[in-house]
């Protein structure tokens, strides 16, 4: 008799107990529902990622554009400094000149002339005079 109530227990299960058809139903119900989720949260993730690398493509550019101009400035920079460089060497021939001169006017003439050291401006920079500042004479440059 076991045998028969389980089968009849089976297959009344098995033809349409509205109890289990209902948890198939909920079941199927809260699998989609999931599934919509999952895919809201795929969506969305998409949306994020999309939104960082338009973000940081935004930034990018930004600092490409930055480091160019850096790069410009740089250049101009090393463009001035080239010129002041050979400016620098030409003054200083120039008033090496001048001391020969003074020098060879100091000898013919007798006169007693200070004539200043002149510094490499190649090899220490920091000690050339500031433009604002030119060399003056002194009054005992010319003393006998």
């Amino acid at each position: 008799m076991a045998s028969i109530q389980r089968s009849a227990t089976s297959s009344g299960s098995e033809a349409g107990d509205p109890q289990i058809d209902e948890r198939k139903r909920k079941r199927m119900l809260s699998n989609r529902e999931s599934a919509r989720r999952s895919r809201m949260r795929k969506q969305k993730q998409l949306e994020d990622l999309t939104d960082e690398v338009s973000r940081l493509q935004g930034a990018n550019k930004k600092l490409v554009e930055n480091i160019k101009t850096k790069e410009e400035a740089c250049a101009e920079t090393e463009s001035a400094n080239s010129i002041l460089r050979a400016q620098t060497m030409e003054l200083t021939e120039r008033l090496r000149f001048l001391n020969s001169i003074l020098e060879i006017a100091e000898e013919v003439g007798g006169l007693s002339v200070e004539i200043p050291d002149i510094p490499d401006p190649l090899l220490k920079p920091w000690q050339i005079p500031h433009p604002t500042q030119p060399i003056m004479a002194t009054s005992n440059m010319f003393l006998r």
